[in-house]
C-alpha cells in the first residue's frame, strides 16, 4: 500500500520525524528521506523563506549586509539545499511516489523563485545597498554579491508592469513544468525499453564480461521466462549500449539498439513520451521571456551574463573552429570508410557501423583494444589514484567517511587541508541503473558560508552511470569512463575548494556558464599522463600497473578521429545558438530543418531522417544549457591553454603550478570575472594554439598525418 504524501504533515514538520529538517549544517540522513516527507518539509521551508523576504524589503532597515542579506541567507540557504537534496534522489532513484511527491512541490517552488526575483520592495533595498555611502569599503566578496544581485533582478523581470509581469511569472513557472517533463520523458522512455536475446551468438564478438552482464541482468527480471536456453538482457544505458555499438558483429543488432537510442522519446517511439510538442513550447516561452525583457531573442539574453557578448560572436567562434576541425574530419571519415569497406565488408558505412569499424580501425591502428585497456582500470584504484593527484596539485586530503547514503554503492568522503581541517564533503554515486538519470553531473547541496555561528561546508554530488561489478569483482572503467570520472571531478573540486564565505560569489552561483567546465576540462588531461595512469591502474588478474608500451599506444590514438568528435560537439552547440537565436518559437518540423541545415554545414555523416537528436537532448531542454551548449568548446580554450602552463612547468605535476591553479582559478570562485581569473593564472588572455594542438590540429600534425598516411 503507497504511503500518502500529503498525511501526517503536522507530525511531519519538525526535525525529530522529518530528516529534510535537519539543520543546515549538519548532515543529512538520506537514508530515511521518504517521499512523505517533501511536502511538509517544503511548505514549511517557503513559509519562512517568504517571511524572511518580506521582513529584508522593510525600507525601514539600516542599509546593511547583516539586516537585509543574511536574515534572508539564513532563511533561503535551508530551503535551497531541501530542494536540492530530493531533486537530486529523484534522479538517480527515481520512484513514482517520489515523483509525484517532488514534483507536487514544483509550482510552489518555482513561484517563489519567481516571487523573489519579481519583488520591488526588495530590489529596492539591494539598490540601497548599492547606492550606500561606505559601499565601496565593503568586503569586496560582499559587494560582487550586491551587484550580481542588481544584475539579476532586473534580468529576471523586477522592472517589468502589469500584465507583462504577470505573463513572465506564469512564463517562470511553466519552464520549470516543461523541463521536468521532458527529462522524465527520456527517463522513462530509456528505461521503457529492452532487448531479451536467447542466441548467444547473436553477441559474437562483445566481451565476455559484457554478455555476463546481460544473462545478469535477465536473471535478475523476473518477468522472463528463465526456462531453457539463457536469456540475455540488453538495454539503452551506456554499459549496454556502448559494448554492442562498438563490438557486436551482429549488424542487424546494432542498428535495432542504434535507432531505438536515436529516436527516444519522440515521434517515432512511444507516443506518451514523445517530446515534440515540450520542445516547441520551450522555445516558444524562452523566446517570449526574452522580448519581456528587452531583448530580441533568449540567446541575447542569456549572453548578457557570458564571456561571449553576442550570438554573432558565438557564431563565428564555432564556424572559424569548424573550419579548422573540418578537413581533418572529413579525412577520419575517409579513413573509416576505406578501412570498413577494405577489411570488414561494409561497402557503405551507415551510422550503426561507426562505432564498430572504429573500434577495429582503432586496433588495427595502433594495436590495442579499449577492452584491453579496461583490465587495468579498476574502479577503486581509480578513485584512490584521483583522490591523489588532488592531493598533490591542490594540497588536500580525500579521506573516506561512512555516511547514511541513499544506496549501499554509493560512497562519500571528506575533503580535508593538510593540517586535517574539514573542507567540505564529496558524495560519489558512480553505477548505471533502472530509474537513474544518463548521464554524468555535479550538483552541490549547499555551499561554503561563514556566519556569525563559523563556517558552512560545501556538500557535493558526483555522479556517472558506470557499469557496476559483479560476484564480487570491481567495476571496470574504459578510459573514456576515467575521463569522464576526472571532468565531474574538476567540477567538484572547484565548488570544494572555493573560498569564498558568501553563496552569491561562489564557483556554482557566479561563475560565467560559458567558463564553469573550465576546471573540469582541465582535470581531463591528466587522463592522458603517464605519471598519472601509472598510479591509477592495477590489472583485474596479476595487480600491474599500465605498461609503458600499452600506454604509448593509448597516447598515440588520442587524436583518432578528434576531427570527427570535434565537428559533432560544434554541430551540437550551432544548432543551440540558431535554435535560440529566433525571435519566436519554432514548429518541431522547423526545428528538424535547423538540425538538417547545420548538418549539411558542418556534419561529415548525415544520420537517416527518422533520427531525432533533438528529443532527448536534455542538455538544452531541461539541463541549463539552451543557448549556452557552445560553452564546452569556448571552456575547452580556456582549459587546454591552463594545461599547458603544467607542461611548461618542470613536471605536469608541478605542484608549485597546481597552488597556483588553485589560488587563481578554484579557490576565487566568482569573486571576479572569469577573464580575470584566466589572465591571473596565465599573465595573459586565451590562445586557440594549445587546445589545436592538444587534438592534432596544427600544421605540423597535418604533414605528419600526410606524411604516415
Amino acid at each position: 500500500m503507497q504511503s500518502n504524501p500529503h498525511s501526517n504533515s503536522s507530525t511531519l514538520s519538525n526535525p525529530q520525524s522529518n530528516p529534510l529538517l535537519a539543520p543546515v549544517d549538519t548532515l543529512i540522513d538520506y537514508r530515511a528521506v521518504k517521499p512523505e516527507h517533501i511536502q511538509p518539509a517544503i511548505e514549511l521551508l517557503l513559509e519562512k523563506a517568504r517571511a524572511a523576504v518580506d521582513a529584508a524589503a522593510d525600507p525601514s532597515l539600516p542599509a546593511t549586509w547583516k539586516a537585509v542579506v543574511s536574515p534572508i541567507d539564513d532563511a533561503t540557504d535551508p530551503l535551497w539545499r531541501v530542494w536540492t537534496i530530493v531533486g537530486h534522489l529523484k534522479s538517480v532513484q527515481n520512484t513514482p511516489a517520489l515523483r509525484e511527491a517532488v514534483n507536487a512541490m514544483l509550482g510552489p517552488v518555482t513561484e517563489f523563485a519567481t516571487w523573489v526575483g519579481l519583488h520591488e520592495g526588495l530590489f529596492t533595498q539591494y539598490l540601497r545597498l548599492q547606492q550606500s555611502e561606505d559601499f565601496n569599503s565593503w568586503p569586496e566578496v560582499r559587494r560582487r554579491v550586491i551587484d550580481l544581485s542588481v544584475r539579476d533582478f532586473r534580468l529576471g523581470g523586477v522592472e517589468l508592469k502589469g500584465q507583462a509581469r504577470e505573463r513572465y511569472a506564469e512564463i517562470a513557472e511553466r519552464e520549470s513544468q516543461v523541463a521536468q517533463k521532458f527529462s522524465e520523458n527520456v527517463l522513462d522512455a530509456n528505461d521503457g525499453w529492452s532487448l531479451v536475446l536467447d542466441d548467444v551468438s547473436r553477441l559474437d564478438g562483445i566481451p565476455a564480461d559484457v554478455i555476463e552482464g546481460f544473462q545478469a541482468m535477465a536473471q535478475a527480471d523476473p518477468e522472463i521466462d528463465q526456462s531453457g536456453t539463457p536469456k540475455y538482457k540488453l538495454n539503452l544505458k551506456m554499459p549496454s549500449y556502448l559494448p554492442v555499438m562498438q563490438y557486436a558483429k551482429d549488424r542487424e543488432l546494432r542498428y535495432t539498439l542504434y535507432k531505438a537510442y536515436a529516436t527516444l522519446a519522440s515521434d517515432q517511439g512511444d507516443p506518451q513520451f514523445d517530446n515534440s510538442s515540450l520542445i516547441e513550447e520551450s522555445l516558444s516561452l524562452r523566446a517570449e521571456s526574452a522580448q519581456l525583457l528587452g531583448f530580441k531573442s533568449f540567446a541575447e539574453l542569456r549572453l548578457e551574463t557570458r564571456m561571449a557578448d553576442t550570438p554573432d560572436e558565438v557564431l563565428t567562434f564555432l564556424r572559424q573552429l569548424a573550419g579548422r576541425a573540418l578537413p581533418y574530419a572529413r579525412k577520419d571519415l575517409d579513413d573509416l570508410r576505406a578501412y570498413a569497406r577494405d577489411h570488414l565488408g561494409l561497402a557503405e558505412l551507415e551510422p550503426w557501423d561507426v562505432a564498430y569499424a572504429s573500434e577495429h580501425l582503432r586496433q588495427a591502428r595502433y594495436d590495442y583494444s579499449e577492452d584491453e585497456v579496461k583490465q587495468y582500470f579498476t574502479e577503486p584504484k581509480v578513485v584512490q589514484g584521483l583522490f591523489d593527484l588532488a592531493q598533490r596539485l591542490f594540497s588536500v586530503r580525500i579521506v573516506p567517511t561512512t555516511l547514511s547514503l541513499w544506496r549501499d554503492d554509493v560512497s562519500a568522503a571528506r575533503i580535508e587541508s593538510e593540517k586535517g581541517e574539514l573542507i567540505g564533503h564529496l558524495i560519489i554515486d558512480l553505477y548505471a541503473r533502472e530509474g537513474k538519470q544518463g548521464g554524468a553531473w555535479v550538483s552541490q547541496e549547499r555551499s561554503r558560508r561563514r556566519t556569525d555561528t563559523g563556517l558552512q561546508t560545501p556538500v557535493v554530488y558526483l555522479t556517472c552511470n558506470f557499469a557496476k561489478g559483479r560476484d564480487g569483482k570491481p567495476s571496470l572503467l574504459t578510459h573514456d569512463d576515467v575521463i569522464t570520472l576526472f571532468h565531474e571531478a574538476g567540477h567538484a573540486l572547484h565548488a570544494l575548494l572555493d573560498e569564498i564565505d558568501e553563496p552569491g560569489a561562489s564557483a556554482f552561483s557566479a561563475v560565467e556558464w560559458d567558463a564553469i567546465e573550465l576546471p573540469s576540462q582541465f582535470m581531463e588531461n591528466f587522463c592522458w599522463e603517464y605519471e598519472v595512469l601509472k598510479d591509477l591502474t592495477s590489472h583485474i588478474e596479476t595487480g600491474d600497473v599500465l605498461p609503458k608500451s600499452l600506454y604509448d599506444k593509448l597516447k598515440a590514438a588520442r587524436n583518432f578521429q578528434s576531427g570527427m568528435q570535434t565537428v559533432r560537439q560544434i554541430e551540437f552547440a550551432l544548432f543551440d545558438m540558431l535554435l535560440h537565436q529566433q525571435e519566436k518559437g519554432l514548429a518541431i518540423g522547423d526545428v528538424m530543418a535547423t538540425l538538417e541545415a547545420v548538418r549539411q554545414e558542418v556534419a561529415v555523416l548525415i544520420p537517416p531522417t527518422w533520427h531525432r537528436f533533438a528529443h532527448a537532448f536534455t542538455h538544452l531542454f531541461a539541463g541549463g544549457y539552451g543557448a549556452g551548449y557552445y560553452s564546452y568548446k569556448w571552456a575547452e580554450v580556456l582549459s587546454a591553454d591552463a594545461f599547458a602552463a603544467f607542461e611548461e612547468a618542470a613536471s605536469t605535476l608541478d605542484p608549485q603550478t597546481g597552488a597556483r591553479f588553485r589560488r587563481e582559478i578554484l579557490s576565487v570562485g566568482g569573486i571576479r570575472p572569469a577573464a580575470d581569473s584566466f589572465r591571473a593564472f596565465r599573465g595573459r588572455d586565451p590562445k586557440l594554439d594549445a587546445l589545436l594542438r592538444h587534438h592534432g590540429m596544427t600544421e605540423d600534425d597535418a604533414q605528419q598525418e600526410t606524411t604516415s598516411a
